[in-house]
């Protein structure tokens, strides 16, 4: 007697769903204002004798400014205005500088138009306030490209904490699986990744060596490189 032994192969749903939806990051990935933020921060620590140096701002870069000044006021205290105020004052000064010195990044009016020409939706999730994001997005006459523009400030933790991530796909109802993120830092890379999310690094070329990226599914040096097969 033969008997004949049928393997059936299983498939999770989700294999099959499309990337239908994409996230971006703000600061460094959608304008140049990454480099501004040192700038900001080492002027207002320097008003307020907050006894930092520039090196050490890069053991914050991806979080809040708000959790930003309160590692300061924890490793470097100091007398005088709060950690809530002088975040407060960085804000102010970044929107300004960024206003008058920042700019879109190569790339990103391209791939924006691609988007929309192939119907995805299209979501904003930074670490910075609600404040700076409109402010900014508003004054590069951007902010009409987004479906969805999400801060860490509706969440209770900011990045490397994939929350920001997946307020924003819930906001355009999409599922984690249905998304790739853009993201030019590692701590948003790691966030992206623990959302379940694919997600597409974008770094400067200071950092764009930097071993920790390989937890990223693709790196690439610009938004110029990439096409509609890499969001599959």
């Amino acid at each position: 007697m033969k008997i004949m032994i049928i393997c059936v192969l299983i498939t999770p749903t989700f294999a099959t769903e499309m990337i239908n939806t994409v996230l971006f990051d703000m600061d460094g990935l959608l304008l140049d204002t990454e480099p501004l933020w040192g700038e900001s921060m080492w002027r207002i620590a320097n008003k307020h004798e907050i006894p930092i140096t520039a090196g050490r701002f890069k053991d914050t870069t991806g979080l809040r400014i708000y959790e930003v000044t309160d590692h300061w006021a924890l490793h470097f205290p100091w007398k005088g205005k709060s950690a809530l105020e002088v975040a407060e004052e960085i804000l102010d000064d970044i929107i300004e500088l960024s206003k008058l010195r920042g700019s879109v990044m190569p790339g990103v009016l391209a791939l924006l138009d691609l988007l929309d020409a192939n119907g995805y939706k299209i979501g904003l999730a930074s670490s910075s306030p609600l404040r700076m994001i409109e402010a900014l997005v508003t004054h590069f006459n951007i902010r009409e490209r987004f479906h969805c523009i999400t801060s860490a400030d509706a969440v209770e933790w900011g990045k490397p904490h994939p929350a920001v991530f997946l307020h924003c796909a819930e906001s355009l109802q999409s599922m984690p699986y249905e998304c790739v993120v853009l993201e030019d830092s590692v701590n948003g890379v790691i966030a992206g990744k623990a959302a379940r999310m694919k997600v597409i690094a974008v770094p400067d070329a200071l950092h764009f060596d930097d071993p920790r990226f390989a937890v990223a599914d693709l790196k690439l040096q610009s938004l110029h490189d990439i096409d509609l097969d890499m969001l599959s």
